[in-house]
């Protein structure tokens, strides 16, 4: 089933800051977020064992438990399996994301995309999750990111095990829809060039942002559009850094990132528009676009991310941007 017959919702929510992205979140403060966000009405939340090596399933999986099961949409991921063995968290190896998850379990992960450690992987998410069923399946961070020049080769792991097992639980019916949740745009590129997975759709971090979109545009974006699927986009904020915060793609912002988020922000202040406002419309201006999923780890996040969407921002900004050369000439805009 395509993600847009999934997803009915222009906003969800990303459960990443709740395995203790960055920071040590105090159990009731994850709680309270989550429930903010449903009081908010957000019924799509994403979520995936990496994150704090299953601390965010199982915070998801405590706020979600007493809600009823067929009025919302849960995605997780797999490739990664969580052991109940510990292990020194700093010593992981997570690519260019070492660290962002240091405060989480420290239990071990396992990168695994065979079938049989696919079929374990949704099985050990429904009991962190406290539910039967989950309704997308996204295989994770099959890209550079992750594996360096290793990575074409845990893609082909990937098409002969996790790939062949979703499509089959898919065809099934033990879940809706699956494909890639990825900060690349080259394995999805790779995937739709194949013959044989069918997937629904695409979780698509920190690639199509205002900040950083130029290569998605290219290549990705069209491929998609052609395939009639569609795209969610995690990450709008690049990390924070266009809401002001220090990092970019979960490292500290280069200063040409510092700079570009500056002069946006000087044009977003003339016209007194929030940065979120900004971030989230543009993303969604895109007709490949069903979703955002932006993070979140206090409850107030939630409201300014729905205010943010709501946001009226006059047609004059965008094309200050564009002119300003700010944002690709080739990607659509509100104004448009």
């Amino acid at each position: 089933m395509a993600l847009r017959d999934i997803l009915s919702s222009r906003l969800g929510f990303g459960a990443a800051p709740l395995g203790n992205m960055f920071r040590d979140i105090p159990e009731q403060e994850a709680l309270a977020t989550v429930n903010a966000a449903w009081d908010d009405g957000i019924r799509y939340f994403d979520t995936a064992p990496f994150y704090g090596a299953g601390l965010a399933e199982i915070r998801m999986g405590a706020a979600l438990g007493a809600k009823p099961r067929g009025d919302y949409v849960i995605s997780t991921k797999v490739g990664r399996l969580i052991q109940d063995e510990i292990e020194d968290v700093g010593a992981r190896d997570l690519g260019e994301k070492g660290g962002v998850f240091r405060y989480g379990r420290p239990n071990k992960i396992v990168n695994d995309y065979s079938l049989d450690a696919t079929l374990r992987s949704i099985d050990d998410s429904l009991k962190r999750l406290g539910t039967d069923h989950v309704d997308i399946v996204f295989v994770h961070d099959v890209a550079q990111d992750f594996y360096g020049d290793e990575w074409l080769s845990v893609f082909e792991d990937a098409r002969k095990g996790a790939f062949k097992a979703l499509d089959r639980l898919r065809d099934e019916g033990v879940i809706k829809g699956w494909g890639l949740g990825v900060n690349r745009v080259e394995p999805i590129e790779l995937l739709l060039g194949l013959e044989g997975p069918r997937p629904d759709g695409f979780l698509l971090a920190g690639r199509y942002t205002l900040l950083d979109h130029a290569r998605a545009l290219q290549r990705v974006m069209p491929m998609v559009a052609e395939h009639e699927l569609a795209i969610v986009v995690g990450g709008p904020y690049s990390s924070g850094a266009l809401v002001g915060g220090p990092n970019f793609e979960y490292a500290p912002a280069a200063p040409e990132i510092v700079d570009k988020v500056a002069r946006i922000k000087a044009i977003a202040d003339r016209y007194g528009i929030s940065m979120k406002a900004a971030g989230l419309q543009f993303a969604l201006a895109n007709p490949v676009v069903q979703a955002v999923i932006p993070g979140a780890s206090r409850p107030s996040r939630i409201a300014e991310d729905r205010a943010a969407l709501a946001e009226s921002i006059p047609a004059d900004f965008w094309r200050e941007l564009r002119s300003a050369g700010l944002v690709n000439p080739a990607a659509p805009l509100p104004a448009d």
